[in-house]
């Protein structure tokens, strides 16, 4: 018996058409660049480059946030007064209410200037007037005047003038270089020379305390009094107010 080998098989290829090639010279390197289109260019080139682009403007950011950081405060010293007005206001016009709504206090002036060293003002030409709530009316003029922040107590200089009033009573008038009053206490002293009129009848002392409330004066010596027309008894003894005379101590 005798073997036949099984030939192996065969690979058919279609026949595969006919391409005309032509061999010329070897491109020079760079030439096809040439002759890239320009927005295929950008595209390769940020490809290329924008990794380093980013970190170079990493960098940047980095350094300008370093440089306008502040740096660590210095522990805060005593902080500084200012002795010079903040501010200043002319012509002006300042009205206080009560509760009820009523004007308590008005202050008018040519000059104001606050000092936030002490939160005080000062006024030129100052014109003061306030009402009580028992209905006591009080005036006051002088050529500067320097006031807490809240014009509760206000220091007169110059040609200092304070009118008070309550019902049909005379007016109480006192005059003087330097008066101090306290609205809120309804007081008035000063220990420069005053004069006080009431009615006809006028008097002088080298100083005053006059407390309303209390419906007290007493005055610092020397004391000098005219009586009006009329018999009329002198001002330390009208209405139900006491007067106090005190003589200056006597020198050591």
């Amino acid at each position: 018996m005798t073997a036949t080998a099984t030939p192996p098989p065969e690979l058919h290829l279609p026949d595969l058409p006919e391409v005309p090639v032509t061999l010329g010279p070897a491109a020079e390197p760079g030439a096809v660049r040439d002759h890239e289109p320009w927005a295929q260019r950008v595209r390769r080139w940020l490809s290329a480059y924008l990794p380093l682009l980013l970190m170079a403007l990493l960098a940047l950011s980095t350094w300008w946030l370093v440089k306008h950081t502040p740096g660590p405060t210095a522990p805060a010293g005593e902080p500084v007064v200012r002795t010079e007005p903040d501010y200043t206001m002319h012509g002006f016009g300042i009205s206080r209410f009560d509760p009820d709504g009523r004007v308590a206090l008005r202050i008018d002036g040519r000059v104001l200037r606050h000092y936030p060293d002490t939160d005080r003002f000062e006024i030129d030409d100052a014109r003061i007037v306030a009402l009580s709530p028992q209905g006591r009316r009080t005036s006051a003029t002088a050529r500067r005047a320097l006031s807490n922040a809240d014009g509760t107590e206000v220091q007169m200089l110059g040609g200092a003038q304070v009118v008070s009033q309550q019902g049909a009573e005379p007016p109480l008038q006192i005059e003087g270089e330097f008066l101090h009053a306290d609205l809120r206490f309804e007081r008035l002293k000063s220990h420069l020379p005053v004069t006080l009129v009431r009615g006809n009848d006028r008097m002088r002392a080298g100083g005053i305390d006059y407390d309303h409330l209390e419906r007290r004066i007493v005055m610092h010596g020397p004391v000098r009094s005219v009586i009006g027309a009329g018999g009329r008894a002198p001002l330390a003894a009208s209405a139900p107010m006491t007067a106090h005379a005190r003589s200056p101590d006597p020198p050591p």
